[in-house]
């Protein structure tokens, strides 16, 4: 029997925060990075590690239905997740999705989450990096680097070196998603 969508399927198949749950070696590469950061007073907070494929799979296509880029009755299913995303009419539907993207904290995303990715692999962390005054910070190589730009936030590009030090790449495709980092910047 299926169950219809809404914000209640946001806590099933839950994502992790933890490095544990990072593939090697990125795991061990993020936890020395996530140290230098700790080490020069730089906040860290994780949001997003290993991401199950059925979590993955929900959080793309409610997306995609909030955004009117697909109807609720044209969603495919997934084999495990026993979804029912037409609730019977559109506006339904949509409430539901959007209710959804909401209790996700994907509101002010600009792109739908990928059903395939680095999070899914193990392989990418969404994290929310920030400091003030300068940060004196530790390459991979152990040298100090004194990053006085701003901003002064995971979108600042010299600490995007710092990390690639560790290879910890962060995103390519810019603010579009500026809370992730992973193995290959994708």
């Amino acid at each position: 029997m299926k169950e219809l969508s809404g914000a209640a399927w946001v806590n099933k198949f839950e994502g992790s925060t933890s490095t544990q749950t990072l593939s090697y070696p990125f795991r061990t590469n993020v936890e020395q990075f996530l140290a230098a950061l700790n080490d020069a007073g730089a906040r860290v907070t994780i949001a997003a590690t290993l991401r199950p494929p059925e979590r993955a799979y929900l959080m793309h296509w409610c997306w995609k239905i909030s955004r009117g880029l697909v109807r609720a009755a044209d969603v495919p299913a997934m084999d495990g997740v026993e979804i029912e995303w037409d609730h019977g009419n559109d506006a339904k539907s949509l409430r539901e999705a959007n209710a959804m993207v909401a209790a996700y904290g994907m509101t002010g995303l600009n792109v739908a989450p990928a059903l395939r990715s680095r999070h899914t692999e193990g392989s990418a962390i969404d994290m929310n990096i920030s400091w003030t005054g300068d940060l004196h910070i530790t390459d991979k190589n152990n040298s100090e680097v004194i990053i006085r730009t701003p901003p002064r936030d995971g979108m600042n590009t010299e600490l995007h070196q710092i990390g690639r030090s560790y290879d910890v790449i962060k995103f390519h495709g810019g603010a579009r998603d500026k809370p992730h980092w992973s193995t290959d910047g994708r």
